[in-house]
């Protein structure tokens, strides 16, 4: 069986679902990227615990982790077994790697998770297993997760990091009651962000990504807390030696609210 390459995917909200917007169909086409794999990995943005923990839940449920959506969305299921084995091997991996990862025997997938899943993989028949972030926990520490589990990519497994490349939802809430947008300068600031990832990834320049908060360009505007860049870091580190990030998605909502994703090979 090939390596399988890691992902960051940018997920966006619970909407994306029935939304005709391109970051949707980029997901919807997800599966051509990839090889389908013998099970899923994923790390979301919105599972935050105090260190690592992984669930062993063979059967999770649905988090409707958001307010004010299309009633259709709190009806959608995706109903995708966890793999209790495949948790202990990741467990025990993170183990290797002195990380004292956590067990959490029920836990459903929150919206993080299951949107981008039903929009790729929408059959549900590969099994999940969910490993949280520490949101007081730094890049670093997250790519280290990401370089414990490199391994299980050569075994057909594939690794996912969801979060976001930017995530100002203040802005966002302030576009949407503005008629959907921002001000040029407040703009050009996100602009100025999202091309710094771009071309460190590009370069391959894994010290700068590392360093982000000391070296990219408006950090507070782009994210005012640190919990959904820390997936892109996970599948970074999940590429193992040499590897490298190719943006393979790149669209905005209301012209900044960006959805970069990142293929690592």
């Amino acid at each position: 069986m090939s390596t399988l390459p890691s992902l960051f995917i940018s997920h966006g909200g619970p909407n994306i679902v029935l939304d005709d917007m391109p970051a949707r169909h980029f997901l919807e086409g997800l599966s051509s990227l990839v090889a389908r794999p013998k099970a899923i990995i994923i790390m979301s943005a919105h599972f935050e615990t105090h260190g690592v923990t992984v669930v062993t839940d063979p059967k999770p449920e649905m988090i409707y982790d958001f307010g004010g959506f299309s009633p259709e969305l709190y009806r959608m299921v995706y109903a995708a077994p966890g793999e209790p084995q495949l948790a202990e091997r990741v467990i025990a991996l993170l183990e290797k790697a002195g990380l004292s990862p956590s067990r959490l025997g029920r836990r459903g997938y929150d919206h993080g998770t299951w949107t981008p899943l039903k929009l790729a993989f929408p059959k549900g028949d590969i099994p999940v297993v969910q490993i949280s972030i520490d949101p007081n926990r730094d890049a670093r520490w997250h790519h280290g997760i990401g370089r414990a589990l490199a391994p299980l990519r050569e075994e057909g497994i594939l690794l996912i990091g969801s979060g976001h490349i930017t995530h100002n939802l203040r802005a966002v809430i302030g576009a949407m009651r503005s008629g959907g947008s921002v001000p040029p300068a407040l703009g050009a600031r996100f602009d100025a962000f999202v091309d710094w990832f771009a071309d460190k990834m590009a370069k391959n320049d894994v010290e700068a990504l590392l360093d982000w908060r000391e070296r990219a360009p408006f950090v507070a505007d782009n994210h005012p807390t640190d919990e959904h860049l820390m997936p892109i870091f996970f599948a970074l580190g999940a590429a193992g030696d040499g590897g490298h990030g190719e943006r393979v998605h790149a669209s905005r909502e209301m012209g900044f609210f960006a959805y970069d994703s990142y293929v690592f090979h």
